[in-house]
């Protein structure tokens, strides 16, 4: 329980400096078997996008949805759907996950998908 709770104070730190500058936030749930990824606009009263290993026409063809290869997929359909939404320049809030592993694979097809962070 302590680690949970570590996590949640990073996460609530980084969401206080985030708030400071005023841009759409790109939030990461990361669990045992999914990823979830949501873009919130600047106040956080608000969902603009939203992807998930959990949706179909997210999964596709993947064999799991908690691997590397999920994340980017995630990366890129949150790109999408942002960029859609006439979005481009965003904070990206990893939670207070360490950035390693399925949260950077999101975060480099979110850049490769177009958006700025």
């Amino acid at each position: 329980m302590l680690k949970k709770i570590a996590r949640l104070r990073r996460a609530k730190s980084t969401r206080a400096q985030i708030k400071k500058l005023g841009v759409p936030r790109l939030s990461v749930l990361r669990t045992g078997q999914h990823l979830y990824a949501q873009l919130f606009t600047s106040d956080g009263s608000s969902v603009i996008a939203a992807a998930s290993t959990t949706q179909a026409d997210v999964r596709g063809d993947l064999k799991s949805a908690k691997n590397i290869e999920a994340a980017a997929r995630i990366g890129k359909v949150i790109a999408e759907r942002a960029k859609a939404a006439g979005i481009e320049k965003i904070a990206f809030d990893r939670s207070g996950y360490r950035y390693h592993g399925r949260i950077k694979a999101l975060a480099d097809a979110a850049r490769e998908g177009g958006l700025q962070f």
